[in-house]
This record gives C-alpha cells, sequence and structure tokens, in this order.
C-alpha cells in the first residue's frame, strides 16, 4: 500500500523539472512511477493499492480542530497538477487507488492495512510519515524510502520502540504530548519527545498521563491539565473505519504502463517499462 501524497512529494523534489507532451511538467509523475516500479521489483506483491488525500475537501479533523495543517506553505502549481494525474498512472500500471472527500491517504491506509489482517494477509505501507507508525504490527510493516539509493527501512514494532521509545499502539498518544507543528498540534507545552515517552512508558496511555499528572512537577501538571489534548490524540489517530475495498491480485501490466508513459511524454520511462516485460529477454 502506497502513501501516494507522500511518494509524490519525494518523486518531485527529487527529479529536475521534466516537460513532457504538451509542455506540461512529469518530473513527479516520472519520479513515482521509477519508485514504483522499483518497489514492485524488490517485493512482488499481491496487489498494490495507492491512496491520496483530497486537497479540496476539509477533512473531518480540519472540521474539528481548524488549525489542523493551517499553517502549511502552499504546494508549488507543477505538483498539484501532477497530483491530479497520477491516480491515471497507478491504474495504468495494473492497480488500485483509494481517496474520497473527508479523508485523508492515512485512513484509506489503515483501514485497508486493518482489512487485510483481519483476512489473515500481511501488508507493507510505503510512507515517509511517521505518524504511520502506529499502524505497525507483526502483519503490518512500514517501509520508509531513504536517501542515497539505499533500500526502504523495514519498520515494524521493534523498530517503533527503538526510534519512538513507545509502541505503535501509543504513537497517536506521544504524537498529542508531543506536538506535531506541521499539522498544528500544539501538544503539551514544554513537553517534548523524550519525556513524552517517559511519561507513556510510566502510565501507559494519555488518559494515564493525565489522570496522574498531580503526581509529576507543576509545570507538567499544569501543561497536562490542556482540555485539547484527548482532541489532539483524535486527530493524529487513524480512520482503520474509513470507506475503502481490497484490491484482488493484480500482476503489474508493463505494457499498458508503457503506453501511458509514452502518451504523457515519458519516452525513457516507457523504454524501461518494456525491458522489464515477462519473457523480454
Amino acid at each position: 500500500m502506497i502513501d501516494g501524497d507522500s511518494l509524490a512529494h519525494r518523486a518531485y523534489h527529487g527529479l529536475p523539472a521534466i516537460e513532457g507532451a504538451g509542455g506540461r511538467p512529469i518530473n513527479a509523475l516520472v519520479g513515482f512511477a521509477n519508485m514504483l516500479l522499483a518497489l514492485h521489483e524488490a517485493e512482488r506483491p499481491r496487489a498494490v493499492l495507492a491512496c491520496w488525500d483530497t486537497l479540496t475537501v476539509p477533512t473531518y479533523r480540519h472540521r474539528e480542530l481548524p488549525v489542523y495543517q493551517a499553517h502549511r506553505p502552499a504546494f508549488d502549481a507543477e505538483i498539484v497538477e501532477q497530483l491530479g494525474r497520477l491516480p491515471a498512472l497507478v491504474d495504468a500500471f495494473g492497480f488500485a487507488n483509494a481517496s474520497g472527500g473527508g479523508y485523508e491517504a492515512d485512513d484509506f491506509l489503515a483501514a485497508a492495512a486493518s482489512r487485510e489482517s483481519a483476512a489473515g494477509g500481511t501488508t507493507l505501507i510505503v510512507t515517509s510519515d511517521r505518524d504511520a507508525y502506529q499502524l505497525a504490527t507483526a502483519a503490518v510493516t512500514i517501509l520508509a524510502p531513504q536517501t542515497g539509493g539505499r533500500p526502504p527501512a523495514r519498520i515494524g514494532p521493534a523498530e517503533v520502540v527503538e526510534r519512538y521509545g513507545v509502541t505503535p499502539e501509543q504513537v497517536a498518544d506521544f504524537i498529542a504530548l508531543r506536538g506535531d507543528p506541521s499539522d498544528g498540534i500544539a501538544g503539551a507545552r514544554g513537553i517534548g519527545a523524550k519525556t513524552a515517552a517517559v511519561l507513556l512508558s510510566q502510565f501507559g496511555t494519555l488518559d494515564g498521563v493525565i489522570e496522574n499528572r498531580r503526581a509529576l512537577t507543576a509545570r507538567q501538571a499544569e501543561s497536562l491539565a490542556d482540555p485539547l489534548l484527548p482532541l489532539y490524540r483524535w486527530v493524529a489517530t487513524m480512520d482503520t473505519d474509513a470507506p475503502v475495498e481490497l484490491p484482488g491480485d493484480a500482476a503489474l501490466d508493463h505494457e499498458r504502463a508503457a503506453a501511458h508513459a509514452e502518451q504523457i511524454g515519458a519516452g525513457g520511462l516507457a523504454a524501461r517499462l518494456r525491458a522489464r516485460r515477462p519473457g523480454s529477454g
């Protein structure tokens, strides 16, 4: 499962401007396709689902916390234009997409992974977003892209504890305490990542930390009295009930993907796809 927006931004910033058919930019399209092809060849999944944010419709998070993501810089027009074209590229590869008003890509990833696990399957989630660490289980692994041509880091429950000092089940509580400025989550004033991890190791959950705040310093107790902390946790929690269907088994359609690459003016990508067709030598 692919966090489409996460990989699209990584692709856009990882390649210089490329002009495709009709003079339209295609660097995000080409970079995304290259990553998708490499991931598919390395992992050989039974199916691929790309999940997308909705740029034009506020989510339930924005309605409940108006400052949510309010201070993020505006996207370049070139990537916005390409984001709208990426689902068609995924479809040409023979894979599935998930998006819908009121939800984020994270929610579709969470819901689909939950349903795959319930069906007895395993899931790889490709994303640079560490909020997704809350989804790690014995059956769900996060693949975090790395720089320098290195393969993605594989993040399971043990790696979440190693990196954050909390379990996957505690990640949303951790974010609520520590805060996340990029999302407009203020967190508990004066409580950083290390203190948040220590408090959760002591008291288990955000509720437990709040209930025991009088056992802490006066400054911490004051911060933990913030009535918005439970809302921050709710905003940071991915929705496993988001409306999404698991895709059926699907092989990569090299020829259809190559034809689509030619259509958008990415001849080099088309050649790479055809060179990797089964039986192409």
